[in-house]
Order: structure tokens, then sequence, then C-alpha cells
């Protein structure tokens, strides 16, 4: 017998360990194997042929002669080097045999009960059988693994291909061979090995060997291209996994290349399924989810791609085995609270599954099924809840996972209104791709909508009320049957029971056939019940989706193309449906045709086709008119675009025409006048792209436009004129010789009165613009209506009509004419439009000549004698060329041009009558009182003088100050909206004169009216974004409309800033610092100016200029001490987007707004901007940032602490002021008291010595420094004549006097003690206790530090002048010390000396005391 054959690592190792295996027994190796590589092609044929044969002819058991095992070993070691057909010999003869080997297996098992007949011992036939599996497998499997291995390295043979297949096929079909060889093996691993391995399994280097190139296999993408071989492949794995049992080893081996392998994800789960489907056990599929739950989080955060792998293999096992994964769904819940969205996602994605496809088997008991059902809910109210997830992306494949749910009819009725107002919620919400998401929901719901076609909120209600009545008349006529009634699974509906409404309420419901057998006993008051609570869901849901019309409206505005996209695909679904207000809501999307985005231009088109022209003609001409009918300007100029360019393409049929036709000419019954008008209308439209359309018709449009039919419908003349104008040159010669009245009629209507006077206006501007399209010479048949509608004007002269008409005065005042104000109107925009469509006129007729020019240079050379050469010809054309006869040629039209403009207002001459109608026209607009009672003639006159500045310069610039001056004072919007548009023009037509009007242009953004503004910011945008104004220092009002009230202003004015962006290299940023001190200064509303600049901000996205702001921005903290300008500047550098750069120069300017720190609010923005950098920030960086942030809060606190120093000291100070002048107004009080009281007594007792006193104390408490120290000194000799003199505010004398004078002295040293002391004012002329002094010591010094304070110098003078009997007089004076005088000054007296009297003689001692004391201290003395 062989010794057994063991598996080695790789192939080569059976040479290497040709001494046995690792447990010392011998093992069947390779001996002496031949050099395949060395033979000659004959012989190595010979061999591989005899190899062959030998395999075929021998039993099975051959491989394990020696002979036979090194022969096949060598041929499979160099196998890469075989030809083709000895390659296919080869595989052919081993897999052969191992499938026959295979099914004497199972014979073997049954031999092995009964005894053997050949004599050979069962055991030795096992292990042969066994050796004999083992060695082919091997070799088979190494032959695949070398040849794919060759094959990606590129090395095997080749053959030319001619087929589509770019990739190498290989003669020998290597691909089938590979596909029968993989599934061969999985055959012999399914089948039962127990025989052969033991009851403990297979061999483990077996298995191995088998895994290991099953993997490495799964790693090569073509590979798994094939689906033999990978149906073989996913077979071999899951009998590993399951029958073989070895799950932990696959799983890792499964989840290693899930993580590394994104195209292995379907295939791997493919194989969990088809292995649990198989051997029925699904411990492969089970063993993956637990080991992707216990994975923790964080590893999904750093291995993106990892995660995204994953989720997709657990979107695609619920998929395949969703019962399964709702059993172990438990582990995978806590990934929910992870940090990575795409594990989210994919958890999302499997709820979505399991919720679809997990519930919808009917076995088990009532039980069983309630327990499935609080299952699907709950996963249901999982996905509710994850719509308001963090991340964008889970948010959307939430909604997604709703659709898809919508789509497999999962929704019970009783979630369905839940599910559309989380969907309605999402519309609003801040990420496009949600908002996308949220509309394909609505979409889906819309048409997977379970109350039916229609979904009008009227119909559902009065159907409800209907219902409701009948229910509520049932349940009266049996209540005993609502007891059982309630018990019932169904029970009764309510309004806001949602969760009771079951699927079976309605026949469209999915699960209608999973009812409970009880229901068919519900009696027909349990169906009406049932039937009212759907008609509650249904007006639920019709309630919900119309409430969207107005969030669909913005959403069509939106920036983002898929949005716009979205809501036009939703609203044409509401308007299938018939929800109220689709279809004017789908009006709005038409201004969306002049999107410059090409997306949304088809999308609105491909809208248009499909509600409005994909229908039979009759039906689109009407659609079509009705919607003409009810369009606004606007959306007429983008259904003009949409026309024409359908006409053009021939998405509007020439029946359609036809159709239109007959609408316009009253050939089909029931045809009102205004659908007359709209079919002419839309066949104007579709002149535009092809004036044809009109020539069939000519006579029926002036019939029917002129005719009666103006009369009751008065837009049509004014679309008939329309017409007219489109017509092409033809046709427009046609006209003229077939029909005369055409100018008639437009006479008759410019000049009559038959249409209304909101309508003439319209009507009469498109007839002069007609006549001068039609007309051969229409400066001679515009002076006649101009003659006319001048007639009609003054015809009335003699007439009374002074209550309806207007007063106007000549210069001198001695002639005044009644006219009708309407009709003086009439005439002035008659005259007004005839000057403007002659200038166009002038212009046409200049190009035209100089268009005809060349041509007829042409024909002038081909009129010369042919004998002339053509050189000379070309020579003689540089000459003029070179005179510039050609030039002046151009000079002389346009000479003659500009001539002719300056005639049409000037009046140099007698026969203009629109030169003389200028000054009249200026006087009129000058008297702004008369123009004021007439609003109609004062619109008018204000347009006609518009009209004529624009068309001459130096009318313009007589008037260009009356015109500012009513565009800013008239009191009608409409003027100065006028005003605003005519600002625009004449900026383009006469720049140099309006150059220095700049600042009033601006001033009309801030107009009260919101039609002003919105004009104003129209005429501005259009001015710089076309180069035709700058850009100055008034952009700041520009700036504050961002933020208008009117929503459509403010839209505008973002709108221009986006445009102008995108200009060179967007000039906002050099705007921004100037609008920043601007609105500063303005005193907006913080959130207005937050708003305003965080918009500007955000428009600028270079990084260069996002770090020059950083420096601008800083430079501004120096310029000002505002603390709102710190404030707005700082917010600014909060908005910021910083780079590594601009974070340093922000570091680098901290010197410029240290000062500002001490703010709480600045100092807050600089928080949030070193949050923000810190985000971003390298490892180096942020230690730089660290640094920043510790520094700018000391200097925060710094500047905080002295801060509230300076307010402590500021309040102290003011304090003690306040009780200083307290003290001084009652001891002046008690002053007067005290000589009240003497004089009344007839004694006199000088109180100035107790003053004195007192005022040394305060002196010395105070410390004051009196630098009038010398100047006293002077001032004492002079009253030193009386010895009644004291001055104690020396400031110079020494300690030993200031204790001497303290002795002698009533003194109150504390503060605190000085109200006693007041109290005592009345013994203030006895001597005081000297220890007082020392009592209070401590208490003076701590006065002296306040020195300053006190001494400020802010107490009051007052002085009491008392007349006594004898002449003199007494002075009282209150402290004040002052720079330059003496204490002394304000207190001499002088005054008689009672003698004899005891009160009086302590005075007169202190005072001689003082006086002789100084004497002897002051050299002066």
């Amino acid at each position: 017998m062989a010794p057994p054959f063991v598996f080695p690592s790789s192939l080569r190792d059976l040479e290497r360990n040709a001494d046995g295996d690792d447990e010392g027994e011998p093992s069947l190796r390779p001996e002496a194997p031949i050099a395949v590589t060395a033979l000659r092609a004959a012989d190595l044929e010979e061999f591989v042929k005899g190899t062959s044969f030998d395999l075929s002819d021998k039993e099975l058991f051959c491989i394990e002669e020696q002979d036979v095992f090194n022969s096949v070993y060598s041929l499979v070691r160099d196998f890469t080097c075989l030809p083709p057909a000895l390659k296919f010999n080869l595989v052919e003869a081993l897999r052969s045999n191992l499938s026959v080997l295979l099914p004497n297996i199972d014979s073997l098992s049954r031999a092995s009960t009964l005894s053997p007949s050949d004599g050979i011992p069962i055991t030795d036939r096992i292990a042969s059988h066994r050796n004999a599996l083992k060695i082919y497998s091997f070799f088979l499997l190494s032959i695949v693994h070398t040849q794919e291995s060759s094959a990606d390295s590129g090395t095997g043979a080749k053959v030319t291909t001619h087929g589509r297949k770019k990739n190498p096929v290989y003669a020998w079909n290597w691909e089938a061979q590979r596909g029968r060889i993989m599934n061969l093996v999985a055959n012999s691993l399914e089948v039962d090995l127990t025989l052969l391995f033991g009851p403990g399994g297979a061999d483990e280097r077996y298995l191995s060997f088998v895994s290991k190139c099953t993997f490495v296999l799964f790693e090569n993408q073509n590979v798994l291209k094939d689906e033999e071989t990978r149906n073989g492949l996913c077979r071999i794995i899951g009998a590993i996994a399951t029958k073989h049992q070895r799950i932990s080893q696959t799983s890792a081996s499964v989840l290693h290349l899930i993580h590394k392998y994104d195209f292995t994800v379907a295939y791997l789960a493919e194989a969990a399924a088809a292995a649990e489907k198989k051997f029925g056990d699904g411990s492969l599929a089970i063993s993956l989810i637990r080991e992707i739950g216990r994975t923790d989080p964080k590893d999904y955060v750093r291995d993106g791609a990892g995660a995204d792998n994953v989720g997709r293999f657990l979107v695609e096992l619920a998929d395949r085995l969703p019962k399964l994964m709702s059993t172990n769904l438990g582990v995978l819940i806590p990934h929910f609270g992870g940090e990575s969205y795409k594990i989210r996602n994919s958890l999302v994605g499997v709820l979505g599954k399991l919720a679809a496809k997990a519930f919808k088997d009917v076995d088990g008991n009532n039980s069983a099924h309630s327990i499935r059902l609080r299952s699907k809910q709950a996963m249901l109210e999982i996905l509710i809840e994850r719509c308001r997830d963090v991340s964008a992306y889970t948010r959307s494949r939430v909604l997604q996972v709703w659709a898809e749910l919508c789509e497999e009819n999962a929704i019970s009725i009783g979630l369905w209104n839940e599910v559309a107002s989380v969907a309605s919620g999402r519309l609003e919400d801040k990420s496009a791709i949600v908002r996308k998401s949220a509309l394909q929901l609505l979409i889906t719901m819309l048409q997977h909508n379970p109350f039916g076609p229609q979904l009008r909120t009227a119909t559902f209600d009065a159907t409800l009320e209907k219902y409701k009545e009948k229910l509520q008349g049932m349940e009266s006529q049996s209540p005993e049957e609502d007891e059982p009634v309630n018990d019932h699974p169904l029970g009764e509906v309510t309004a806001g029971q949602d969760e009771s409404v079951s699927d079976s309420c309605l026949p469209s419901s999915q699960d209608q056939r999973d009812q409970d057998p009880m229901i068919a006993d519900i009696t027909n008051l349990e169906q009406i019940r049932a039937l009212v609570a759907s008609l509650e869901a249904g007006l639920r849901f019709s309630t919900c989706i119309t409430s969207l019309m107005p969030i669909l409206i913005q959403l069509l505005a939106s920036s983002s193309a898929t949005d716009v996209e979205n809501t036009i695909l939703l609203l044409m679904r509401c308007r299938q449906f018939q929800v109220e207000g689709s279809e004017a809501a789908l009006r709005k999307m038409l201004p969306l045709v002049f999107s410059q985005d090409k997306s949304i231009y088809e999308a609105v088109e491909s809208a248009f086709i499909s509600i409005y022209t994909k229908r039979i003609p009759t039906e689109t001409a009407k659609s079509l008119i009705n919607l003409n009918i009810d369009c606004s300007i606007g959306d007429l100029a983008a259904m003009e675009n949409l026309v024409s360019s359908l006409v053009l393409k021939g998405e509007i049929s020439s029946s359609t025409m036809s159709a239109l036709w007959d609408y316009f000419c009253f050939n089909i019954n029931g045809v009102r006048p205004v659908q007359c008008r709209g079919a002419l209308s839309i066949l104007c439209m579709a002149a535009k792209s092809s004036p044809s359309i009109l020539g069939s018709h000519l006579q029926d449009i002036v019939d029917i436009g002129f005719g009666r039919w103006a009369k009751e419908e008065p837009l049509l003349a004014r679309t008939a004129c329309l017409a007219l104008h489109r017509l092409s040159e033809e046709d427009k010669v046609k006209l003229l010789n077939t029909s005369t009245r055409v100018f008639a009629a437009l006479q008759s209507l410019i000049t009559s009165f038959s249409l209304p006077e909101k309508i003439w206006y319209g009507a009469t501007e498109k007839a002069i613009s007609a006549i001068y399209t039609l007309h051969p010479a229409p400066e001679i048949f515009a002076t006649e209506i101009a003659k006319k509608s001048l007639s009609s004007v003054f015809s009335s002269l003699a007439m009374d009509g002074m209550s309806n008409g207007a007063e106007l005065e000549t210069q001198n005042g001695s002639f005044v004419s009644a006219v009708s104000a309407t009709k003086l109107g009439r005439f002035l925009f008659v005259i007004s439009h005839i000057a403007l469509n002659h200038l166009v006129y002038i212009e046409t007729s200049v190009k035209k000549i100089q268009k005809q020019k060349p041509k007829n240079d042409k024909s002038q050379h081909t009129n010369e004698d042919s004998e002339v050469d053509a050189s000379k010809n070309s020579e003689a054309q540089g000459i003029n060329a070179e005179l510039g006869l050609g030039a002046t040629i151009d000079i002389a039209i346009e000479s003659l041009a500009e001539q002719a403009e300056r005639e049409i207002v000037s009046s140099s001459c007698e026969k203009n009558l629109i030169g003389h109608c200028g000054p009249f026209l200026s006087k009129l607009c000058r008297n702004l009182t008369l123009l004021q009672k007439f609003p109609v003639l004062h619109a008018s006159a204000k347009l006609a003088l518009c009209i004529l500045m624009i068309i001459d310069a130096e009318f313009c610039e007589a008037n260009l100050q009356i015109l500012f001056t009513v565009a800013e004072s008239a009191p009608s919007e409409i003027v100065r909206s006028n005003c605003t548009i005519a600002l625009g023009d004449l900026a383009v037509r006469f720049p140099n004169l309006l150059e220095p009007w700049t600042e009033h242009i601006y001033a009309r953004l801030g107009d009260p009216s919101a039609s002003v503004r919105k004009n104003a910011v129209l005429v501005i945008s259009h001015l710089i974004l076309n180069d035709m104004m700058k850009v100055k220092g008034y952009i700041n009002e520009m700036a504050v409309r961002v933020e208008d009230e009117d929503e459509r202003i403010s839209s505008l004015a973002k709108l221009f800033f986006h445009e102008l962006s995108k200009k060179g290299s967007n000039p906002i940023y050099n705007l921004l610092p100037d609008i920043l001190s601007r609105l500063c200064n303005q005193h907006l509303k913080e959130e207005t100016f937050r708003s305003i600049m965080q918009f500007l901000i955000g428009s600028i996205k270079k990084d260069k200029q996002m770090e020059a702001l950083v420096d601008k921005l800083c430079n501004r903290f120096a310029g000002g001490n505002d603390v709102r300008q710190w404030e707005y500047i700082s917010y600014c550098l909060s908005q910021l987007t910083y780079t590594e750069k601009g974070l340093k120069k922000l570091i680098d300017n901290f010197k410029m707004f240290e000062h500002a720190l001490s703010e709480d609010s600045v100092m807050n923005h600089f928080r949030s901007v070193i949050a923000k950098c810190k985000k971003f920030a390298k490892p180096e960086l942020k230690v730089c940032i660290e640094e920043f942030e510790e520094k700018v809060s000391k200097v925060h606190e710094e500047k905080k602490e002295q801060e509230a120093t300076a307010r402590n000291a500021e309040a102290h100070k003011q304090r003690m002021g306040s009780l200083d002048r307290i003290l001084v107004t009652k001891e002046v009080g008690q002053n007067d008291g005290k000589s009240a009281e003497e004089e009344a007594s007839g004694e006199f007792i000088d109180p100035s010595v107790d003053s004195n006193a007192e005022d040394q104390e305060t002196g010395e408490a105070s410390g004051a420094v009196d630098p009038s120290v010398d100047d006293s000194n002077a001032e004492d000799k002079e009253t030193g004549e009386t010895s009644e003199v004291a001055d104690p505010s020396v400031d110079d004398r020494n300690a030993e006097d200031q204790e001497t004078e303290e002795a002698s002295e009533v003194t109150g040293p504390s503060v605190d003690d000085r109200n006693a002391e007041d109290e005592e004012t009345e013994e203030a002329t006895e001597a005081a206790d000297p220890s007082a002094d020392d009592g209070n010591a401590e208490d003076k010094e701590n006065m002296r530090e306040h020195s300053e304070n006190i001494s400020s110098g802010k107490s009051q003078t007052s002085s009491t002048c008392t007349e006594l009997e004898d002449g003199s007089a007494e002075v009282q004076s209150a402290r004040k010390p002052r720079r330059g005088s003496s204490r002394s000054t304000l207190k001499k007296m002088s005054q008689p000396v009672l003698e004899g009297s005891a009160d009086s003689a302590a005075p007169v001692v202190r005072r001689s005391t003082r006086s002789s004391r100084r004497c002897f201290c002051s050299p002066v003395c």
C-alpha cells in the first residue's frame, strides 16, 4: 500500500519535504522528478501522452504509484511550458479520473457493510480512495492556481483573436476547463467523506489548501466574471464552512475579502445564501452578521471603503435571507449610534429589505402573526426616526428606502400620512441630496397612493361627510354591536388613530390576501367604518400634498438643478392626480426657460410639451390659448421663447397652427373674443421663428384685429399691431398692395377714444411701432397723426371744462387755456413715442445704408471696363483707404444721422412740432403742484419728458435736475418707477451726463415703495453687470437690499452679487471693506448686518482673497474706537475661511485688534475663529493656534480687570464728590442759621474761623496741592491790616504747624465722623480736644490715598453776603479750590470784636495765634 499523501503548503513544497511530513511519518513525495522543460517537443508530447494513457488505462488508484505520481507532478510543476493540446490532455485525464472516483466513494460506503469480494481489506481500499481524492484534488487545484498566475503575469500561450474581446483567449478554452474543475472540487466536498476521513471530519490540511485556493481565486475579478467558475467557488465556500464546520476560519476570510475587494460583495452574499439554502444551515451568514456587529464602530470610521463594502454586503444578505437577517438584527442595531454614516446607510437599507420581504408569509397562528407585525412596526419606526439623522447621506438613504417600500406596497395606510409628513418636512432640508430624495419619495407616493386617481380635497371632504352621516345613522340603530366590534383587531377607527388602519381597508392593498379568517364575518357597519377611516387618511394625504405648493414654488427658484428638475416632475404628477394649486404652480416654471443651465431648460421644455402639446391639434390649441390668457407679462415672454423653439423643432405641428387660426377666425362654435386674442398671440409667438405663418391670413388680421371684436376685447387691437410688426418682408409688401385700410385703422386706434385708458397706451405704442415698420414714409404719416392728436387736445378751448381740465399759464400769465387732462396726456404719449420710434427709424436707415455701401462698391467694380487690370483696382482701393476716402463717407453718414437725431427735439426749426413741445413739456413737468392734481397726466408728462431726454443730449442736460427731483419726491410710485427706469436708459445713452448724479441713482434703492426699489435694483444691476456704470462707493445701498423686506427684491439683489462675483477677479473682494465701513454707519439691526456680510463673504471663494481680507479687516480695528464697529469687524473675521497663511496673518496682526479684546462679543467672535481653525489644522499648526488662544484669552482677562478697576475708581470718585457737596451744603446752611441768631441777639461771631478750620481739615484729608501758595503770601500782606484774617489753605506749612492748628481748631479728619462733626458745629468756637487728631490719624492716611479724586475741583462755590448795621459785609463761602487763587482770598472779612464776650474771645485768640504762627514760617512776613 502506498504511503499517505499529505497536503503541502504549495506545489514546490513536495520536493522540499521529501523526508516525510512534520510528524515524521512517511508520505507520498515525488522522487527524481523529470525536467520537462529540458525535453524536446516530440519527447514531451510522448511523455504527456504516456502519462495520460497510464491515468486512463490503469485503475483510479494508479496515481499512488510512484512513477505515475512523479510524472504527473513533473508535468503540473511545469504546466505553463506545455503546449495547449498537451495541457488539455493532462487536465482532462486528471479531471475524468476524479469525476469517476467520487461515485466510487458512495459505493465504498455500501461495500463497507459487506465482505470484500476481491480479498483487499476494506481499510486499504478506504486509504487508497482517500489518497486518490487528495492527490487528484491537489494537482487540479495546483493547475488552476498555476494557470491563473501565469495569465495575470501575461506569460501564457496566446492566440490572436479577431472578435470583440480584448482580453487574450487561450486556444484550449481554459475558462471552460476552470469552471469544470472548480465544480468538480465542490462536488468532492459535498459528498459524504465520513468513511474516508473518519468521524472527525476531513483532513485539516486538505480543507485549508482547498479554502486557500478558493479565496485566492476570489480575489481575481476576471475569474468571477465566469458564471460557472463563480458558482463552483461559492459552493466550495459554503461546503467548507457549513458541511465541514470551518465557520470561524471561513468567516474571517470572507470578511477580509469584503473589506478589501468591493467586487466580491454580491458574490459572497450569494455564497452565504446558497449555503443556507443547500444545507439548511445559516451558520455562515449568522457568523458574518455577528462578526460585523461585534466590530468597533470606530473601525468603520477609519476604514471608509471597508464600511461601504460591509454595508453593501449586509443589504445583499438581507435581500437574499430576510428571515435570517431579521432574527439577528439585534446585533447590528447598536451601530446606528456609530459615527460611520455608511454603516447607518446600510442598516437603513437592511431595514427596508426586511420590512418589504421578511413578513410576507402567512404561516403560523395569530400570536406569531402579531409578533411579526410588531417587529415590522418597530423597524418602520426606526426608519422614521432615521429621517432626522445627523448625516445628510443617511437622511437621503432613508427617504430612498421609503420610496422602495412604496413601490413594494409595504406601507400601511396608518403609516402613509406619517411618511408623507416626514417627506414634506425634508423638502426644506439644507442638503440638496435630501431634498432630491424627498421629492422622489413624494412622486412615488403619489404614483402608488391607495386613495384613488383623484386627490381633490373637496371631493374627499364631501364623500367623507356623506359616509360619516351614514355611519352615525347605522351606529344609532345598532348600539348593541359596538361592544364586540371594539374587540376586533380592526376596531373603530377615528381620525387620530392612524395605526389602526390596516392594509385590508382598501382593495388595492398588497396585504389584502393576508387578512385574518375572522375578517370574512365583518358586517356592513364594519366596512363603513373602515371606509370612513380610509377617507380620513386620504383627506389628510390630499391636504398634505396641497399644502406643499408654496414650498414647491420656492424650490423652482433653487440654485440646484436637481431641485428644479424633480420639483417639475412632482408638480406634473400632482397635476395628473388633480391636486389643487398644481396648475398655478406649474406656470411658475415658465420663467425658468431663460435659465443658463441646460438641464433646467430641457426639463421645462419637456414638461411644457407633455402638458400642453401632446394632444390632438384642437385640444393643444385650446390648452395653449387658455395658458396665454392667464399669463403675466413675464410668463408671456417665457411662453414666447418656448413656442418659437418648439415650432422650430417641429413639436407644434401645422395642424395645431390651423386650429389656432380657426379659433382666431371664429370658425369654431362658442369661441369668445378673449380666445380669439389668445390664438393670435400664440400665432405671433410662433411667427418669431417662422414669420411666414402670419402671411396666410393678412386680411383676417386687419379685419378682426381692428374690427368690432376689438371693442369687445380691448387687447385684441394691440395683439393685431404686434402681428403686423412680426410680418415677413414679403408679407409686408403684400399687405401694402392688397390692403389700404390698415393705416387708417392704425390712425383711428391712436387718435380715437374707443379703447379704455389703461389699454390704449399699450395699443398705441404697438400701433406707432407697426406704422414705422410698415409704412414707406413713416415720418409723413406720423406727422398727420401728431397734428390730429394736437387738434383733438385743443378743440375744446371754448368749452367750459375747468372742472375736469388743467390750467396751463404762459410765462407772462396773460393766457389761460382749459384742456382735457386725459387728452393732453395721450397727446404727450403719442408725441414722445413718435419721437422715439423716429430715432429708431433713423438708426435703422443708417444701418441699411452702411450695409448697402459695400454692395454698391462691388457693383461699381463689376461695371468697370474688363480691360482694367485687377491688380490696379486693388492698388486704387489701397490708395483710397490710405487717403481716408472710405472713412470720409462713413463720417458723412454719421454726421447726417446725428443732425437728424438733433432735429427730432430741436426747436430751431419752425415747422418742428416735437421741438416746440419740448419747452412746453419741460415747463409742465416743473409745475408739480398742478400735476399732482392729475395723476394720469403727471405720469404721461414725466414719461414723455424722459423719452425726449433720451433722444437729445442738450434737452437731457437741461432737465436732469427736475428728473431727479421728481424721482425722489413725486407722490406717485408709478412716476418714480418710470423715472428710475429712464435713468437707466439715460445712463446708457449719455454716461458722461449721468456720471455726476451716480449717488442719486443709488439713492433710489432706499425708496419707500417696493416697486421703485425693485426697478432700481434691476436698473443698477443691468448697468453694472454690462459695464455701463462703475461700481462706486454707494454699492452698500445695494448690499442693504439683500435683506429687503420684499423677497423679490432680496432675491434680485442676491442674484446681482452672485453675477458680480463672476466678473474678473471678483469685484466683491475689493468692495467688501468699503461696504463694511458704510454699513457700520447705517445703524442696521445686528441680524440684518450679519446676514448681509455672511452672504457677501460667501461669494468670495479664492484663498488668496480670503487671506488678503484678513489683513484689511484687522487694519480697520485701528481706525476707530466704536465698539459696535469692532463687533462688526470681528464678526466678518469669523465668517472667513482660513488657510494656514490666513491664520498666520491673523496672528501677526494681533497688535491691531488687541485693544478690542476687552469686549465680550469681540472675544466670542475670535473664539469661533479659533474653533474653526482647529478643525483643519495640522498637529504642528495646532500648537500655534493654542498659543494664540492663550494669548487672546490672557489679554481679554487683563482688559476686563482694567475696566473693572476704572469703573470702581470712577464710582468712588463720584461717591466722594457727592459726600463733599452734601457736607459743604450743610455747613453753609448751619452758618447761615448762626448768623441769623447772632444778628437777632445783637452779637456777632465770626464764623469764618470755623469754616476755615473745617476747610483745613478737608484740605488735610484730601492732600490737595494748592499751586498758589506764593500768591497767597502776597494776599496775606494785603489783608494783614486786620487782625481777624485767617488763611487755613497754605499747603507748605510744616508738620509742627499742622499739629498746632489741629490742636487749636475743631477738626474732622475721618470721613465717617464728618456727619457727627456737622452736628456739633454750634460748639465750633470752643477749643477742640487735641486727642481727636491722634485717634483719627489712621483715617487721615486713608483719606490721603484718595486725595486726587477728591481735589478734582468739582465742588460748587456758594457765597452769602450779609449786610451788617455798620455797613460791613459778611461773606460765607463754600470751599472751591482753584488754580492761582488762595482759599484765604475767599474768606476775607472785617468785623468788630465785642469785648467781654466769652463766645468771641476764643475765635480772636485763634486768629491771632494762627496769624503769628504764619509770620514765623513765612519769609514774606
